[in-house]
């Protein structure tokens, strides 16, 4: 593995993780450019890093499948839509091999999630942040959950276990 596909298989999964995941919470939004950096890193990383196009089509075909599912729930107004491109873009990073545990960590989050806020929410905001934009959309009755939080998590705790991080040697 170059030196390059090394620095692209240690930071930038990681980084866009943790962009999302900031962005969700502080405006309950994932810009598209976060799925569209995760789909051309990932061609990148693939290309650079030999992976079979067997590999390439099956880490396609995990995203597809994800996108799909996501894409009803997103119909169905269960999810947002950054929230169903974000999962299809990790989807793609992780392959059918971490697919399952992937979204076991991302629901199990979610439900934490969503729980603390839903408790948080019965309980008056702090003087510390009202007129803080974010912090009273997040604790409105009627807000959404920043649920790509619970998809970076999951995803930040697959990624050591995948070939990315194996053929680096950590």
């Amino acid at each position: 593995m170059t030196v390059l596909a090394e620095i692209l298989g240690l930071t930038l999964f990681p980084a866009m993780m943790a962009f999302a995941a900031s962005s969700d919470f502080l405006t309950m939004t994932i810009a598209n450019r976060v799925s569209l950096i995760l789909l051309g890193g990932f061609v990148l990383l693939a290309a650079l890093s030999g992976m079979s196009i067997a590999a390439m089509a099956s880490h396609a075909g995990a995203a597809t499948v994800v996108l799909g599912v996501a894409f009803v729930c997103f119909a169905r107004g269960w999810i947002g839509g950054g929230d169903a491109k974000l999962a299809a873009a990790t989807a793609l990073w992780l392959g059918f091999a971490h697919l399952a545990d992937y979204l076991v960590y991302a629901s199990l989050l979610g439900g934490a999630l969503t729980i603390v806020l839903i408790e948080l929410r019965t309980l008056p905001l702090p003087r510390l942040f009202i007129g803080r934009e974010w912090a009273e959309r997040l604790h409105r009755g009627d807000g959404g959950v920043p649920y790509g939080i619970a998809l970076a998590a999951a995803a930040l705790i697959v990624y050591p276990h995948t070939e990315w991080m194996r053929v680096t040697g950590l």
